[in-house]
């Protein structure tokens, strides 16, 4: 495997430790007036899914895991098994729900980005688009000015999910939700 050093720190990177594979969510680099640099960062595992937040010394080398991108769409699951077909390739492959990341906001037909270990060939973990369109199938009907409170009701959405989303949103409203969140960004036009 590759070494590579915490200069060469970036989000997304992918590390090889003795427990597990983990991917650096976010880094500082950091000077003290008094001592060495240091790099503290929080990683989270691929596997156990744990995000810990770990100290280096700058200049550690460490293994990193070469990853590959792949868009793929979310077909459907099968219990625990999540299936996507490669948009090039029309390859079908079978995931385990582990490695699906937020499937509650997959919707079938999607594009889903599957992140591969470039060395073992395995999938390591999904990864949806920033925001997702989603159709609300129930919540509490909307009033005509509900605006100006800032309250929220819940929506379930076609996918299953449940969000909160302002008052005046309405059955069948079409949303923008951030699905790294899970929360409303706006009603979408149709």
């Amino acid at each position: 495997m590759p070494k590579i050093s915490t200069s060469d720190f970036k989000n997304g990177l992918t590390l090889q430790f003795p427990d597990d594979i983990y991917t650096i969510i976010e880094f500082l680099h950091v000077k003290p007036g008094k001592g060495g640099a240091f790099v503290r960062s929080k990683i989270k595992g691929i596997t156990n899914g744990k995000t810990i937040e770990r100290t280096f010394r700058a200049g550690e080398t460490l293994e990193s895991v070469r990853v590959e991108r792949h868009p793929h769409t979310y077909l459907y699951n099968d219990g625990d098994v999540y299936y996507f077909m490669h948009q090039e390739t029309y390859e079908q492959i079978g995931v385990n729900s582990k490695a699906v990341d937020r499937p509650e906001f997959m919707k079938e037909s999607e594009q889903v980005y599957l992140v591969f270990n470039a060395d073992t060939e395995t999938v390591l973990f999904t990864e949806l688009p920033d925001h997702v369109i989603l159709e609300v199938v129930d919540t509490e009907p909307g009033f005509k000015g509900d605006t100006a409170t800032g309250a929220v009701k819940q929506a379930k959405l076609e996918t299953g999910a449940v969000i909160n989303v302002p008052l005046f949103i309405n059955t069948g409203d079409r949303l923008k939700v951030d699905a790294a969140n899970g929360s409303y960004i706006e009603r979408v036009k149709s």
